[in-house]
């Protein structure tokens, strides 16, 4: 835990890493706290109607032991389990929770922890096919969903063989095949005892996919110390959490990084209440309503979330007063800064970091870490510099490079999943250490402040995901219009950037609005609502390489030039 001195660089030399040899998440967050202060509030449960439902971490530890129990009896296995098995190097089954923000979402992830196993956190807006690629690449053995997410899986079950158990809330779904259960009637039937495996800090205990810039997302495994590595960037971007009375909330779903290990997770860690409540659909209004009506001191707003917020005509009457608010993913500018200090009566701390190496970089108001245009300072305990990509070498103040952290760190993944030559590719050696590439290109000052320049690669930074044109790519050729596609990122004053589609099509298709809406709503009804191109545009020749690859720079000069012409006009 972060000491708070009186300047940033007294709070980093008093700053050092402390990770256990043995080490559970899930003990750590639940059944630490239920054994020292069991009612103490660790969930607030809001409905849409806006009742809220305290979760003590006794109730949460009872939970999740159930859930344990009932995966266990079902035939799941933990590392534990399959050591005591005689297995040689052994990871405990992998464990989907495809679920919103709610109670259920945090016992499963609890759960799956405490038993050794891995838990895959799912967003609830994926198809079919991100799911079937998630869930087949993971070779996943439960997912804890509801009935939603139960339909879904009911169409692809019978392309995944390693997936035996799917536990329902809100009562099983017909179709979903054998090993689909209530959820509720389930956990009951189980005891509240459960003996949680004794973990190294270093043994894996998340799978979160990330987009890359081709082929199908990658999965980033992470072992329990991640959450510890993920403390001092959550800290200092909450201008030193926790303080008395504070109670955080995101928008951002926790099935991202961003929701799951900078909000949740934290927060449980740290005996601070976490708000749970995702809106249907968002809005600048229901979010300055539930700050206001749950008294939220502390929150994680993504910049799309900010940018909806400060449209509200008259959000000062509001009068709200936060005690901290962070953001990531794009610069906020000096405009939005201004009006969070006015609006939420505190100024927004930005931070930086990826699904791979988190909250690595970040801004603090109370220590005046500040600066226009920039992401922030290296968060304590972490070193970020700007390296040249190839060798290594550790680039002079104000020249751009590749923004690396330096390896070993305890908030760094321990490698993709299924995939060592792109591990292999996350790294450098250089003459003053082992680096890990980011894939961002920046630049240092003289002040250690970094500014963000752009991505080396082709991921698109819209509303705060990162999205892999090859995955979308991948999908829109399956439309029988679709001969060729390329995908980039078109700029977007609310988003950022907003994924437009260049599109050739096959002989004997003609372009049209209608075709152009049907193409676009065939990709979300597949993938994920946040991924679907919101422009599609149809070209006579697409731009290629002699090796047949798209050149992706064409479409983005197509995209870019389109937005200043809108912007003009």
């Amino acid at each position: 835990m972060l000491i708070q001195k009186q300047t940033y660089e007294q709070t980093c030399a008093a700053f050092s890493w402390q990770i256990p040899d043995r080490y559970n998440i899930g003990i750590d967050v639940c059944d630490r706290w239920a054994e020292t202060e069991p009612e103490r509030i660790a969930i607030i449960d809001v409905s849409e109607d806006g009742t809220a439902q305290n979760v003590s971490y006794a109730q949460l530890k009872s939970q999740s032991n159930k859930l344990a129990n009932a995966l266990k009896s079902r035939g799941i296995l933990g590392k534990g389990d399959k050591q005591a098995r005689g297995e040689a190097d052994p990871i405990g089954d992998r464990i989907g929770v495809l679920l919103p923000q709610s109670i259920e979402t945090a016992v499963a992830h609890i759960a799956a922890l405490k038993m050794g196993c891995v838990s895959i956190p799912l967003f609830t807006l994926f198809g079919v096919e991100a799911l079937l690629h998630r869930l087949r690449d993971s070779g996943a053995k439960a997912v804890i969903t509801n009935k939603d997410g139960a339909q879904k899986l009911a169409q692809i079950r019978g392309d995944l063989p390693d997936l035996d158990i799917i536990l329902t809330a809100g009562g099983p779904e017909g179709g979903a095949g054998d090993g689909t259960e209530d959820l509720a009637p389930v956990m009951e039937s189980e005891g509240e005892d459960f003996t949680p495996f004794d973990s190294h800090s270093d043994d894996p205990a998340i799978l979160i996919y990330t987009s890359g810039t081709t082929g199908n997302p990658k999965g980033a495994l992470h072992g329990h110390r991640v959450l510890l590595g993920h403390l001092p960037g959550v800290e200092i971007s909450h201008n030193f959490l926790p303080q008395p009375g504070d109670k955080i909330w995101t928008p951002a779903d926790w099935a991202w990084i961003g929701g799951l290990l900078d909000v949740l997770m934290p927060a449980l860690h740290h005996g601070v209440p976490v708000v749970a409540r995702r809106f249907a659909k968002f809005s600048g209004e229901a979010a300055l309503d539930l700050i206001k009506a749950q008294n939220i001191q502390n929150a994680f707003l993504p910049p799309t979330a900010l940018k909806l917020m400060r449209q509200v005509e008259g959000a000062e009457s509001w009068g709200i007063k936060m005690r901290s608010v962070g953001s990531g993913g794009e610069s906020l500018g000096t405009e939005l800064l201004e009006w969070g200090q006015r609006v939420l009566g505190t100024t927004i701390n930005e931070f930086y970091g990826q699904t791979e190496c988190n909250m690595i970089v970040s801004s603090c108001s109370v220590l005046d870490v500040t600066k226009n245009g920039a992401m922030g300072r290296a968060v304590p305990g972490h070193d970020v510099q700007v390296v040249d990509a190839k060798s290594g070498k550790v680039m002079q103040d104000k020249e751009e490079g590749a923004i690396a952290v330096r390896s070993p760190n305890p908030v760094m993944f321990l490698r993709y999943w299924n995939n060592e030559e792109a591990t292999n590719d996350k790294f450098v050696d250089g003459p003053d250490g082992r680096w890990l590439l980011t894939g961002d290109q920046g630049i240092r000052d003289e002040e250690g402040f970094l500014r963000f320049v752009g991505r080396d690669d082709d991921v698109i930074g819209s509303a705060g995901y990162r999205i892999g044109p090859g995955e979308v790519e991948d999908c829109l050729i399956r439309h029988p219009a679709v001969q060729f596609a390329g995908v980039v990122g078109k700029p977007d004053a609310l988003r950022n950037a907003v994924v437009a589609a260049y599109i050739k099509l096959a002989d004997g298709y003609e372009a049209s609005d209608e075709l152009a809406k049907e193409i676009a709503l065939f990709v979300k009804s597949r993938l994920a609502a946040h991924e679907y191109p919101r422009v599609v545009r149809f070209i006579d020749d697409m731009p290629m390489t002699t090796t047949g690859k798209i050149i992706r720079g064409s479409l983005r000069t197509m995209a870019q030039e389109e937005a200043k012409r809108e912007k003009g006009s």
